[in-house]
């Protein structure tokens, strides 16, 4: 076809096209290697960045700019920037203040390099990422300034988080092995920086995992894993507020009419499938508190909730529930279900000896926080029920609105 054909207007016909296997798996290779370099070139200028930034915090610290040219240097080099790059955003004094902020939380710690190492599995990892972290270290290390004081090269792994995320970890946590923690979260994950702001007041760095569970030993090793991960060892219940005296009944009302915030608080991967779900067996109505799925682990969690501190009975019903849902709810795609029982108080010693020989995943965690209301009422009403429910799905929606 001649440059002039090529360029007249024409219209593709059906029939003037043969599209074989082979050609389904060409454009599937097509559609994925240019996702693929969409996510190399993100995280190539992303890396670029934060290079620059990494560098001009240790600049900072290396060259002890505040006591060789004084307190303003970092406002005069600002400017300075801010002038020959006016087009250009990130060179506020403030955000130059970051920078040195961030390079002197990691440099000042002294396993920080052999930290990082192990943090660099998570690339080993992801196929995907594993050859532009080879080429932004190939970058990174061609670009390491000779300094007459030792300094703290530029971890490959921080190039796949943004940096606000960084400023966000730095600021809210306490110490290197915190901000890795939520380094590593915000790699695997995706998180956004809402999301990562809810993990780390939610402080998942401490309760995360920390669950007293048998899932070691009654759970294949790979989905064991994930299912300590996903579970606290406390839940913050802030957003309940009860009357004295309250019971498991209006716990569960509570809790049902600010679902969306609770499914906030469990994590990421919940699905909430129902409260109080019936069951019959031998004749007899048995309901579970509530009923969950999680997608990750591709099973049922079904949850028992308790107002009193652990007692070693409350576990042989559990044990009794998560049996049931195998039985008459869990289909053959499904992994084994997972009890976990949520109570106000625990002690380790009993509930160790209360999982000994029970075959079931199950684990216990206990409940802070809940609101004790000044003055006695009733239960809500369905229309008051109703409306926190709409309240909360209206500020979910907000919030996926600003995450995207």
């Amino acid at each position: 076809m001649t440059d002039n054909n090529m360029n007249k207007p024409r219209v593709v016909k059906s029939h003037d096209l043969t599209l074989d296997k082979d050609y389904t798996e060409w454009i599937i290779d097509l559609k994925q290697r240019y996702r693929n370099s969409q996510v190399k070139a993100a995280v190539k200028v992303n890396s670029e960045q934060l290079l620059f930034n990494w560098q001009l915090g240790r600049d900072l610290v290396i060259r002890k700019a505040e006591e060789k040219w004084g307190t303003g240097i970092v406002e005069q080099i600002s400017l300075d920037l801010q002038a020959e790059f006016p087009n250009v955003k990130g060179f506020s004094a403030r955000n130059l203040w970051n920078m040195k902020k961030w390079y002197t939380f990691y440099s000042t710690n002294d396993s920080f390099e052999s930290t990082i190492r192990q943090l660099d599995s998570i690339l080993d990892n992801n196929q995907k990422l594993q050859q532009v972290a080879a080429e932004i270290h190939e970058t990174c290390s061609s670009a390491k300034l000779q300094q007459a004081v030792a300094e703290i090269e530029f971890p490959t792994v921080f190039s796949f988080v943004p940096w606000g995320h960084h400023i966000e970890i730095i600021t809210k946590c306490k110490d290197v092995d915190e901000a890795l923690f939520y380094i590593k979260r915000t790699i695997e994950r995706g998180l956004s920086r809402s999301a990562l702001d809810d993990c780390i007041r939610a402080d998942l760095f401490h309760t995360s995992g920390a669950a007293l569970t048998n899932f070691s030993e009654k759970l294949p090793d790979a989905q064991g894993k994930i299912a300590q991960e996903i579970l606290k060892s406390n839940y913050d219940l802030g957003f309940v507020t009860l009357p004295e005296g309250y019971d498991e009944t209006d716990l569960e009302n509570v809790i049902e009419a600010r679902m969306t915030r609770f499914l906030l608080e469990l994590g990421e991967g919940w699905a909430f499938i129902g409260r109080q779900k019936e069951i019959i067996i031998a004749g007899k109505t048995r309901k579970i508190d509530l009923l969950f799925y999680h997608i990750y682990l591709r099973c049922y969690v079904v949850i028992e909730l308790k107002v009193t501190s652990f007692d070693p009975e409350h576990a042989g019903k559990l044990n009794f529930y998560v049996n049931a849902v195998n039985e008459f709810i869990r289909k053959d795609s499904d992994n084994p279900t997972i009890g976990l029982l949520i109570c106000k108080d625990m002690d380790k010693t009993e509930v160790q000896l209360a999982f000994q020989g029970i075959t079931t995943p199950m684990g216990v965690a206990t409940y802070e926080n809940v609101k004790i209301k000044e003055i006695q009422e009733h239960l809500p009403t369905t229309e008051q029920i109703q409306q926190q429910i709409e309240i909360a799905e209206e500020e979910y929606k907000q919030r996926q609105q600003k995450d995207k």
